[in-house]
């Protein structure tokens, strides 16, 4: 990814066929028992593997898939999920509690790592770092009812989803977006019982 950025592993196994493509160029530096045959000078103007030599740079020589962040549209998807979620919390009185007075910075929070989760650009770690979601989240007491209100506004937000043109949001998509909340939601559980 551009920047050093990770791309998910669910973002990966989950997309749509149609966005699991893969290309590179011919082998074109090989010899005849297809061993690699060029230089690389570690600038990244050559690398090759198994006969498979792909000259310049890896991201020019390998079409990269769209990004789940490309697929729905991009920023605009991530802050109307966030404000639909957020919108639900403002009156939830499980949950209202646990967050400050202003929901803004919450809001902007929350959509920069949703949007960099799933391969937008890097800008939730250039401003936080690492997001050590178990730490941050450790001064709160979550237990599994936080957690199931948690995920049904959430999920909620998730079922009202579009994509910014108005079409649906892929089902496949869509579950690799559950998956991960739920398991993130689980996963932030720091209470017993």
């Amino acid at each position: 990814m551009p920047g050093g950025a990770r791309v998910s592993p669910l973002q990966r196994a989950h997309l749509p066929a149609q966005f699991l493509s893969l290309s590179a160029v011919s082998d074109a530096g090989a010899d005849a028992a297809g061993a690699d045959t060029t230089a690389s000078s570690g600038d990244g103007s050559a690398w090759g593997a198994g006969g498979l030599t792909l000259g310049g740079s890896l991201a020019d020589a390998v079409e990269q898939p769209p990004t789940v962040y490309a697929a729905v549209g991009g920023q605009r998807f991530f802050d109307d999920l966030v404000d639909r979620f957020y919108d639900a919390v403002e009156s939830d009185e499980l949950l209202r509690p646990m967050y400050p007075a202003d929901l803004v910075p919450s809001r902007h929070r929350l959509a920069g790592f949703l949007a960099q989760y799933w391969g937008g650009p890097a800008d939730y770690s250039a401003k936080r770092g690492h997001p050590r979601l178990r730490m941050r989240h450790m001064p709160f007491a979550i237990g599994v009812a936080e957690r199931n209100a948690w995920m049904r506004h959430m999920l909620a937000s998730l079922e009202a989803a579009s994509l910014p043109d108005g079409s649906p949001l892929d089902p496949d998509i869509a579950q690799a977006m559950f998956a991960h909340f739920d398991n993130a939601a689980t996963h932030l559980i720091n209470q017993p019982g």
